[in-house]
């Protein structure tokens, strides 16, 4: 599993002209099983995505992303191997 870290880079106006395009992306990335979670970091300095895709095509995914293709955001892949979770969230468990 993969945690995507994004942190912005450029004022607050300039994510919120770029929004719209990330919004859309990111319901495509939802709709192809990319992405299990996603939402903003508190304060709003960026985001945070849950991904159990490959690398290659999470990388892929990654590329097409307005915040990234047009420098709103830097991005940080982290893996992660989920060993143990609560109750209802076996589906994060690595197989």
């Amino acid at each position: 599993m993969y945690v995507v870290s994004l942190s912005y880079r450029v004022p607050q106006d300039i994510v919120d002209f770029h929004n719209a395009g990330h919004i859309a992306w990111l319901q495509k990335a939802f709709d192809d099983g990319v992405f299990i979670a996603a939402g903003r970091k508190v304060p709003r300095t960026g985001g945070l995505l849950l991904s159990q895709a490959d690398r290659p095509a999470l990388d892929a995914c990654l590329a097409q992303d307005p915040f990234y293709t047009n420098g709103v955001a830097d991005f940080e892949v982290m893996e992660f191997h989920a060993a143990r979770v609560a109750p209802g969230y076996e589906i994060l468990l690595d197989s």
